[in-house]
């Protein structure tokens, strides 16, 4: 019995021993069993990685490798979001290759289309860029994707990293295909050329690449296919909004269709599959009982019963988008453009909504050779004069339809930088990095051959709705006749400004601009006119443009400085934007006309012989009350003189010739961060000019002749002046006394003896505080005594 029990627990011990053992075996097997993944991340089986592993051949890196990433991570780009715009720039090279190889051979490109496909992997973190170009064989990997390591890259380096040597062709050291490694850690080149096998290439950006047959055989047809094995920090271009802004951004010109593989989601119906419930076959009593009766139903029930039910769900679709739908019309000749065509170009280039007012297409040939298109939108960007000084992104800038610079500002200069539009050159020389242009004489030419152009759209606008306005002119029978709205008075509303800067700014071409220029004048009646059109309806015994400048047209077509001219019928330009003061500045003269200011002294116009005598008369009559105001005036003015532009006014006061207006001066208090005062011999300096016909002048000469130490007179010449400091634009001197002056004046009007108010004593606030001080003291006094006594009840 001991024996037995012995046997029994030595064989559970066994047993108990051997049960791991065997869960381990298990395991193992499991492991062994457990399926491995079918393919790598760049498509290649398990079994076609051992192939190809066998026939690989691992070659070394000549070059400094690492400097060199170093040198295009940091210093040839500034955002490597470009590797695309790189990868497709080279997709499209080779198929422009291809194509051309088609014309000496038809069998080149056989039945495979010419296009460019971008595919992501969200699992495996992988983007691959295929095309059906030209290919290229094992030799043609080593020699385009190892250029690089060639024997004279050091030279390169020391090139590329100093920034003195800028190269034409960016593919000519393999630089544009090596912008793959600012986002991916691995690359795979796979490729096949025309009577070539098909091969592929693979390098970490290490000291090695390798290349091998291709395992899987033609799976291509023809062309190159890259994946990249994307960084962590690079995962945001596995986005598919974010691949196709970037298409669009960079590469949506490109002559070849470019296929993004993305995905939808679609809602469709299902049916709903219902189980008939067990208790639906028995029936009740009742129910029998009721089969006898007539049942009654509507048509829309039974046929609402005989439909199934159904229910949404969501299903994600892939497909091939085409996403450079846009084509670059600029290639084509004008003559087989549709207007519609350029309106929807313009649309799909800058996004607006409204379609341009105007659009100019040119090629220019010469040193340079490019196409353009420029537009003049129909309305401002919101904000633009408020970022004027900041980066234009209105002109783009493409080489062989890729985009180049979106930034580019010296194509054009700042006052133009409403145009929009593209200019694309076959031959512009860039840098290696396809950023940055070289600053030459080449750049300078093609700047002036744009401004020109944009310039000369601008006349063309402007001559147009002259021509209309002369034919309005000559057929004015038509009573349904509607006015033609002018495009140029719409231009001019949105960025007249533009061209008053570039008047400013742009001293070549300030000539042309002049011409461009619109004003209100004292005969336009509300309408804009040209300075050429003032001149054209200048009298012939009119040697001057005369202009008023002020803070607003109300301010200034009432002013006491038109008043004689006004009588004279001569025109006046009102000048009313503070951008005027600086443009009369740049333009003193046009067409050989001198624009002279009615608010400063010596104006000039022309006047008989008679006239001229008698002005001279009053001149001499009124010297010496002349200088008896000058007197009572003081340091406030610096002479007084009669005027000869002065009608109903008494007295106004201009400026000296080559000082600021009263205007100009007030604009320059104005000023933000400006300081007025850091030029005081820019300062208007101020010319009281009296008007000799008018009464109130020639009662104050009288009463200074009877009186002259009157001292009653002093406060109605102070009264004088101040009113005209006010009419002439400047501010008043003293506030407090003008004030003064004017009381006194309603105080006569109305009878009042005294203007001094009787006031009631007002109690002092001091004494409110002494007295709230005392109490509060009292109050401390009593809590003290209290305390006290409680102390010595204790």
């Amino acid at each position: 019995m001991k024996a037995t029990t012995l046997f029994q627990l030595a064989l559970l011990g066994l047993l108990l021993c051997a049960a791991p053992l065997a869960r381990a075996d298990e395991e193992a097997a499991g492991e062994e069993a457990a399926p491995a993944p079918d393919t790598s991340y760049d498509g290649f089986s398990q079994s076609e990685l051992e192939s190809m592993q066998a026939k690989t051949e691992t070659m070394e890196f000549q070059a400094e490798v690492n400097r060199l990433m170093d040198i295009i991570i940091n210093s040839l780009y500034s955002n490597r979001e470009i590797f695309i715009r790189e990868l497709i720039s080279n997709a499209s090279d080779a198929l422009d290759k291809i194509r051309f190889e088609a014309l000496q051979d038809k069998d080149a490109m056989g039945d495979v289309p010419l296009e460019i496909r971008i595919k992501y992997d969200e699992d495996a973190k992988t983007l691959t860029i295929s095309d059906s170009g030209v290919g290229m064989s094992k030799e043609d990997l080593v020699k385009n994707l190892g250029t690089v390591a060639k024997s004279g890259t050091t030279d390169f380096v020391e090139k590329a990293a100093s920034g003195a040597d800028s190269l034409s062709l960016i593919g000519q050291f393999g630089v544009g295909f090596y912008s793959v490694y600012l986002v991916s850690d691995e690359v795979t080149v796979v490729s096949k050329k025309n009577g070539n096998d098909q091969h592929v290439w693979k390098s970490s950006a290490n000291q090695t690449f390798s290349v091998a047959p291709d395992p899987r055989g033609d799976t291509l047809q023809r062309g190159t296919s890259v994946t990249l094995k994307l960084k962590e920090d690079a995962e945001e271009y596995l986005n598919p909004e974010n691949l196709e802004t970037l298409i669009k951004k960079y590469s949506q010109f490109i002559q070849f269709p470019i296929y993004l593989y993305t995905h939808k989601t679609v809602t469709k119906e299902v049916p709903i599959e219902e189980e008939k419930p067990e208790d639906e076959e028995e029936t009740s009593d009742e129910d029998k009982e009721g089969e006898d009766d007539l049942e009654v139903a509507d048509e829309d029930d039974e046929e609402k019963d005989d439909k199934p039910k159904t229910k949404t769900v969501s299903e994600k679709v892939w497909e091939w988008k085409h996403i450079n739908t846009n084509k670059p019309i600029w290639t084509r000749k004008p003559s087989d453009i549709e207007e519609k065509e350029y309106t929807d170009f313009y649309k799909a280039l800058t996004k607006d909504t409204e379609d341009p007012l105007e659009y100019s297409h040119f090629s220019a040939e010469g040193e340079i050779s490019f196409k353009s298109i420029l537009y003049v939108p129909k309305k401002a960007p919101h904000g633009y004069y408020d970022n004027y000084y900041k980066k234009s992104t209105a002109l783009k800038l493409y080489v062989r339809k890729v985009l180049i610079s979106e930034e580019f500002e010296d194509f054009m200069p700042r006052y133009l930088g409403f145009i929009r539009g593209v200019v694309d050159s076959e031959d512009l020389p860039l840098n290696v990095s396809r950023e940055t242009l070289q600053q030459s004489k080449v750049l300078r030419v093609m700047s002036k051959k744009l401004t020109r152009k944009a310039i000369a759209m601008l006349k063309k606008m402007a001559e147009e709705c002259e021509d209309d306005e002369d034919e309005d002119d000559e057929d004015e029978e038509g009573e349904d006749e509607t006015e033609k709205e002018c495009k140029y008075d719409s231009f001019y509303a949105e960025f007249g400004k533009s061209l008053k800067l570039g008047i400013i700014e742009d001293s070549t071409n300030k000539k042309k601009l002049s011409k461009l220029v619109r004003f209100e004048t004292s005969k336009s009646e509300g309408k804009l006119i040209s300075l050429q059109e003032y001149v054209e309806n200048m009298p012939e015994s009119q040697e001057h443009i005369y202009y008023i400048t002020g803070e607003s047209k109300d301010a200034v077509k009432d002013s006491p400085f038109i008043e004689r001219l006004n009588r004279k019928g001569i025109e006046v330009v009102y000048m009313v934007d503070p951008l005027d003061e600086y443009v009369i500045n740049s333009i003193p003269e046009f067409d050989g006309v001198r624009l002279m200011s009615v608010t400063k002294e010596d104006l000039e116009f022309t006047q008989s012989e008679a006239a001229k005598e008698k002005e001279k008369k009053l001149k001499e009559e009124f010297k010496g009350f002349s200088e008896w105001l000058k007197g009572k005036l003081g340091s406030k003015v610096s002479k007084v003189e009669v005027s000869n532009r002065l009608a109903q006014s008494p007295c106004i006061l201009v400026t000296s010739k080559y000082g600021w207006s009263a205007n100009m001066e007030r604009i320059m208090k104005a000023q933000t961060l400006g300081n007025a005062d850091s030029q005081p011999w820019m300062k208007a300096s101020k010319i009281l000019e009296i008007n000799p016909n008018h009464p109130l002048i020639q009662e104050l000469k009288t009463r200074s002749e009877e009186n002259e130490g009157d001292e009653k007179l002093q406060s109605s010449v102070d009264l004088l002046f101040e009113t005209a400091m006010l009419s002439s634009g400047f501010p008043v001197s003293d506030p407090k006394l003008f004030a003064s002056n004017i009381h006194s004046v309603i105080a006569q009007t109305l009878g009042v003896d005294s203007l001094e108010v009787q006031l009631e004593e007002e109690e002092p606030l001091e004494a409110e505080e002494e007295e709230e001080e005392e109490e509060e003291e009292d109050g401390d006094d009593e809590e003290e005594t209290e305390k006290s006594g409680d102390k010595d009840e204790l």
